[in-house]
């Protein structure tokens, strides 16, 4: 059985509840089996081993990286109603107030600072082909940075992927519950909602709109929706070393770099980390399956809940920014508040960044 088989064949047998995909049966199932304790023993919670994990980190500048959905919000049913909790956006506040932190996700820029709606954090959308830093303002130093730091390595896709996303509107229009979502540089075809039978021809109909044009883009499987995007030797993996070298944190001697995501794509980013020794991966999974990653969270509440762990450690003497204060484009806040950034207002509408000149090779 191929691997998009053995996929579609989990996605037949599961399907989501109240709007959010659950998985407490999973979960209590998957708690007294010996397979799923082995494999926890393998990637254990780092909210249990807090201080194990953060000694890693001695003496080394600790950053961020947060996957959106399925890690910061749980995943719901329908894709624009994945909005932030005050609280969650309360907790990321205090987190970019102490380590420079990144938002990095498959979703369009603009739609997830959108939903997170906090100006003091490095952004990559659209899985990492539309990068831009914190806003002028927002952090010290920051004033012009954010123009530096922007980049759109699939610039020159975009014609395409308009074009393509107005012919898959258009194929999925008989499969009630189906959405093509326009993520500016890739596209997303969510099949969450749909009747169970309806995934097979979707994935036909989709597997060749892509081989249409195979020479320009590819397709991937994320949980339960299908993945276009260009055939360019760019992820999230290649996205966070871009950022740590805007940032200008590139040496894994004087860097640890967190990394909390849900999905496969989020693996691109876990394998860079412990390749290049720069940190390490958390996966946010209620299962057992491959990973990279060395470490595991349950759900998205867990996933707060380390942040805030990870809050409490970094105003203590053990954070080295304590010391250094700084880096490209950010600066950690003299006295952290809860009251920073912008509650209540609208979500910031940023500058359009300018792709600078270099192209990742096609691949």
């Amino acid at each position: 059985m191929s691997r998009i088989s053995f996929e579609l064949k989990d996605d037949l047998e599961a399907s989501p509840s109240d709007g959010i995909l659950t998985a407490c049966l999973e979960g209590s199932a998957a708690s007294i089996s010996p397979a799923y304790n082995a494999w926890k023993a393998e990637h254990p919670c780092p909210i249990q081993q807090f201080d194990s994990l953060m000694r890693q980190a001695a003496g080394k500048l600790v950053t961020v990286f947060l996957d959106y959905d399925g890690t910061l919000t749980p995943i719901v049913s329908n894709p624009e109603a994945a909005t932030m909790s005050e609280s969650t956006r309360g907790v990321v506040r205090r987190l970019a107030e102490l380590f420079p932190s990144a938002i990095v996700s498959g979703r369009s820029r603009l739609k997830v600072q959108s939903f997170v709606q906090l100006a003091e954090l490095f952004y990559a959308g659209s899985h990492g082909m539309d990068i831009t830093g914190p806003a002028p303002g927002a952090t010290a130093g920051a004033a012009t940075w954010e123009d530096q730091v922007a980049f759109q390595p699939a610039a020159a896709f975009q014609p395409v992927m308009a074009t393509l996303c107005e012919e898959l509107e258009e194929a999925v229009r008989p499969f009630p519950g189906a959405v093509v979502e326009n993520n500016t540089f890739c596209l997303s075809v969510h099949f969450r909602n749909c009747d169970a039978h309806s995934f097979p021809p979707i994935l036909g109909l989709v597997e060749a709109a892509v081989a249409s044009r195979s020479d320009q883009l590819r397709m991937t499987r994320g949980r339960k929706v299908l993945e276009i995007r260009p055939k360019l030797e760019w992820d999230k993996g290649t996205a966070l070393i871009h950022l740590l070298g805007c940032m200008e944190l590139a040496d894994a001697e004087q860097v640890f770099a967190l990394y909390i995501g849900d999905d496969r794509t989020d693996e691109d980013a876990f394998k860079v980390l412990a390749e290049r020794g720069l940190g390490c991966g958390i996966l946010v999974s209620t299962h057992a399956k491959p990973t990279a990653a060395s470490w595991s969270l349950h759900s998205p509440s867990d996933v707060v809940a380390f942040l805030e762990k990870l809050v409490t450690w970094g105003r203590s003497g053990a954070n080295a920014w304590q010391s250094k204060r700084s880096c490209k484009g950010w600066h950690i806040a003299a006295r952290p508040t809860a009251a920073a950034a912008m509650p209540g207002l609208p979500p910031r509408t940023p500058t359009a960044p300018t792709p600078v000149a270099r192209t990742p090779t096609q691949g």
